[in-house]
């Protein structure tokens, strides 16, 4: 059950106070008329006066306010539960968390305009499994494959360059962590039942890599049916990587020589990575659409059926409780003694 205007159940708090104001109103009545009239002369008064037809309209008379009130509420019942037919892919994105992410080339840095772009895409996604792993040197699976958008959003707000235990980047960690991660999806479909969707790598990177070529791990991952889709953060001038302490800005990185760091964007083995992995390379930029294009590629790509259940038809059942209150409120009406 749902409510259109669920505040006016705060007037049900009224009812009772109402019916207690009205038997002290009653009780107060009844002690003035005592004073001022003989015994004698009251109970002619109360001839036809019947003590259980007047429980009887008290009763109904705080029903018919309960019933009205809750009308007010609007509330809606769903007749129906059923099952609905969605379709999604499974979708891995590795976000780099090297050092250089956090040069401030692209506003405010390239980690958070990759967070906030990712965001975006989650916003979009409709029915999706995607699942989370962030890599430097090393890859660890940040959120494991889910629907659960808003666990995912929680787990995505939490990474930062400061967890991993160490600074510089090997896109081959994301590429074999993502290859065991696909490969456990498949062994749980397998035993679940569930249709094998579309696999989908997203890597978010700024292209810098120290360790062997990726590509062979690339081709490894498009043999299994694993896309690999690209997007590259940052910019070809460049910039510095501040260094922070307690939240406080101390400076920037600087070589084992003395000198300030320059950390560029390397679009081209991001490139290349999309080209050999069957996919497509995208780059975010300060001001730049970034999202629409890639799930326009998304779009093209098999998506597998799964059921869900959900409430569907649900009525508002306010007219039948509003009724019943008036034909209670009329019947006081007619329980008047004579």
């Amino acid at each position: 059950m749902i409510w259109n205007d669920v505040q006016y159940l705060w007037l049900l708090l009224v009812v009772p106070s109402l019916m207690v104001l009205f038997f002290y109103q009653r009780k107060r009545a009844g002690k003035i008329v005592g004073k001022q009239f003989d015994s004698e002369l009251i109970q002619k008064l109360r001839f036809g006066y019947s003590s259980s037809k007047q429980r009887w309209r008290n009763v109904f008379l705080s029903l018919s306010m309960i019933l009205i009130v809750v009308s007010l509420a609007g509330p809606k019942i769903g007749t129906e539960v059923r099952e609905v037919e969605r379709r999604g892919l499974n979708m891995l994105i590795a976000l780099d968390l090297s050092r250089s992410m956090n040069a401030e080339d692209i506003s405010p840095s390239r980690l958070q305009k990759a967070k906030f772009e990712i965001n975006r895409l989650i916003d979009r996604l409709q029915g999706d499994r995607v699942g989370l792993i962030v890599f430097t040197g090393e890859a660890f699976v940040q959120s494991p494959m889910t629907r659960d958008y808003a666990a995912l959003r929680l787990f995505l707000d939490i990474a930062e360059t400061e967890q991993m235990p160490n600074s510089t980047t090997n896109l081959n960690a994301a590429l074999t962590r993502a290859g065991e991660v696909f490969e456990s999806v498949k062994e749980a479909n397998a035993e679940s039942g569930e249709w094998d969707a579309a696999d989908v790598l997203l890597v978010i990177a700024d292209g810098e890599h120290f360790g062997e070529d990726p590509i062979p791990a690339v081709r490894e991952l498009q043999e299994k049916g694993v896309k690999v889709f690209s997007l590259g953060i940052g910019t070809e001038r460049g910039g510095r990587i501040p260094v922070y302490e307690e939240g406080q800005l101390k400076g920037y990185f600087r070589s084992e020589n003395g000198e300030t760091v320059i950390t560029r964007m390397s679009s081209e083995r991001l490139r290349t990575i999309a080209f050999e992995g069957g996919g497509s390379y995208f780059e975010i930029r300060s001001g730049n659409e970034t999202i629409d294009p890639l799930l326009a590629r998304l779009e093209d790509l098999e998506r597998n059926e799964f059921a869900t259940q959900e409430f569907t038809d649900y009525k508002n059942r306010y007219q039948t409780l509003l009724m019943a209150g008036l034909l209670l409120f009329i019947l006081t009406i007619f329980l008047k003694d004579d």
